[in-house]
């Protein structure tokens, strides 16, 4: 009897030290903070299909002035346009990581960019899937990872180190230009005849200096462009983009860097023959 007695004991003992145990392990997993997943990823959007967001779908922006690589909102811009950062960056599926990298401010902190342009929030979005920031000022537009072309809003400058006007004439003046997604600036040559390449001779050497723009699908357009201005040629069994006509080249001293336009003042600023294209230029 005794013994039975005392295994009825240690029966309850396990027993309470089993529930005991459970519930402080309980507590414990409760205490701990939830984890924090941070990081980037692609929404679907009724307006603009799939677009760049944060991780709870809060829309994230490209801006034109930024077509060099570097961010142009300092002060009071980024009252409006808060920059884009997280640490541990965390990247969505149908995301490239290779496509996402940190820079460093002028004021010393740290932005993520997509393919080069920083990434901002708007301020007046106040709820996942807004995206009241697209073409504000004309210089705003939703990130996309599918940009066939992108806009640059900058002082061009010349390859003789002058700066020169959207017009190609010498002089100060912020000018909007097209550019391709990668933010390199794309020229039209003003011998070129509607749709017709008069430049290209199929001589490798020769091509080099204005090698065409081979978009050879038209993908998306920033919302201040007509799309429907976009088409693409054959030039020597190559594909080459048009704009308004215009067949886009790439300037080669520009030397494929984001945001240089040597270009407008090629081969001398007098004659002017090649010029950046934007919003208001004319068809062909």
């Amino acid at each position: 009897m005794k013994t039975k007695k005392i295994n009825y004991l240690l029966l309850v003992a396990t027993t309470i030290l089993t529930f005991l145990g459970a519930s402080c392990k309980k507590d414990k997993k409760s205490q701990m903070p939830a984890q924090v997943v941070t990081g980037v990823q692609l929404s679907a959007n009724a307006k603009f299909g799939s677009i760049i967001t944060d991780n709870l779908g809060h829309s994230l922006y490209f801006f034109a002035d930024d077509a060099n690589g570097a961010s142009a909102c300092t002060g009071q811009c980024l009252t409006f346009w808060p920059s884009f950062y997280k640490d541990n960056l965390t990247i969505g599926a149908g995301l490239n990581a290779a496509d996402f990298t940190v820079i460093t401010r002028t004021d010393g902190t740290k932005q993520i960019a997509f393919k080069g342009w920083p990434l901002y929030y708007f301020k007046n979005d106040k709820i996942a899937g807004d995206t009241n920031g697209d073409a504000v000022d004309s210089t705003w537009f939703i990130g996309k990872t599918d940009y066939t072309v992108m806009l640059g809003h900058m002082q061009l400058v010349g390859n003789d180190g002058a700066q020169y006007k959207s017009d190609g004439t010498a002089g100060t003046e912020i000018s909007q230009f097209i550019t391709d997604g990668n933010g390199q600036t794309l020229y039209m040559f003003t011998h070129d005849l509607s749709k017709t390449n008069t430049f290209s001779n199929n001589n490798p050497a020769h091509d080099a200096n204005w090698p065409v723009d081979s978009a050879s699908t038209i993908k998306s357009i920033p919302s201040i462009l007509d799309k429907t201005q976009f088409e693409t040629i054959t030039v020597f069994n190559k594909t080459q983009l048009v704009y308004k006509g215009h067949p886009l080249y790439y300037f080669g001293k520009d030397n494929a860097l984001r945001g240089s336009t040597k270009g407008v003042s090629y081969p001398t600023p007098d004659l002017a023959i090649w010029k950046i294209t934007n919003s208001v230029t004319p068809s062909l």
